[in-house]
């Protein structure tokens, strides 16, 4: 028998493949392909507590062994989502997260407020449909010129803390490639209660049209992310899993079985997947598979077998 079960943070996955926030919707559009309910679980598309129309021209480009998005969150809002989808998530069987954004640090509170409201609401009603937060960090804040909150630790450390506060439910957060020092920022998480972290983000990248002469984002810059890069996303998931306690999800151009076998090695307790849903609209049901056959043949009866391994 092989045992694809993981735990983060008392969440139950029944294996560990999760789809990345951003890449996978709300899961709707992917289940008329397949049953999602074989995956270990989703991030949902990011939220913010205000609807956003995202960003305007080319949102998406290709590039050498991955792509470039520039689509600026696009979402409901919080308040849309609960209402309009959460019906729809207390019937799935997977592990389910909500990806949470924000400009401002009152827009991330106030977002994990009502989610966590809803949560306790739907548990008294006998019901669930959020498992867990992944607060990402790597939104603009407005009272900053635009940098991101993911950067400066200290400056993250105030939206990890307050949004802590404002809620019960389990807490990831979602660290930025981009940070000065993403192993600091990992610690100063779990120094602020963070129950784990997911790493890593979009890099920060650039297409340019040469005949127009021009970026070919009206932002100048985008978010790479695909296998090209997994190798340092590897090694930054490594880094952060000798530096902290707390469960680390690891993701970054997988694409694969043994993509997934690497990152668990690394350390990571689960893996999310991304890019990949774009290139193969059955990713997910082809990669539990694999994962199961890679197992069978190298003996490895459970994924606590090799963790952290190196």
């Amino acid at each position: 028998m092989i045992d694809l079960t993981c735990n983060v943070a008392g969440v139950h996955f029944k294996n560990p493949i999760v789809m990345a926030s951003g890449t996978f919707g709300f899961g709707k559009e992917y289940g008329a392909l397949y049953d999602i309910n074989r995956l270990g679980g989703i991030s949902g598309k990011g939220l913010t507590l205000h609807p956003k129309a995202g960003n305007d021209g080319v949102r998406v480009a290709e590039t050498a062994s991955g792509m470039l998005n520039s689509v600026g969150l696009e979402n409901p809002g919080v308040e849309a989502f609960l209402r309009e989808e959460c019906t729809r998530w207390e019937k799935l069987d997977l592990a389910r997260i909500v990806n949470l954004g924000g400009n401002t640090i009152q827009e991330y509170v106030e977002g994990a407020r009502l989610i966590d409201e809803d949560a306790a609401r739907r548990n008294r009603a006998g019901s669930k449909a959020v498992d867990m937060i992944e607060l990402n960090i790597s939104c603009p804040n407005v009272k900053a010129g635009g940098m991101a909150y993911g950067i400066k630790t200290e400056v993250a450390r105030d939206v990890v803390r307050q949004v802590r506060e404002a809620t019960t439910l389990p807490l990831v957060v979602k660290l930025s490639p981009n940070a000065e020092d993403i192993t600091g920022m990992a610690v100063m998480c779990q120094e602020e209660g963070a129950d784990g972290v997911s790493l890593i983000n979009t890099f920060s990248a650039m297409k340019i049209d040469i005949h127009k002469r021009r970026s070919v984002f009206n932002n100048l810059y985008a978010g790479l992310s695909g296998p090209a890069i997994k190798p340092i996303a590897l090694r930054m998931v490594h880094q952060v899993c000798k530096a902290v306690t707390i469960p680390v999800m690891g993701m970054g151009g997988i694409s694969s079985a043994e993509d997934i076998i690497e990152f668990i090695m690394a350390g990571a307790s689960v893996v999310q997947v991304g890019t990949y849903n774009f290139v193969n609209l059955r990713a997910g049901e082809q990669l539990v598979a694999d994962l199961e056959d890679f197992m069978r043949k190298e003996s490895i009866a459970s994924l606590d077998e090799i963790r952290g391994i190196l």
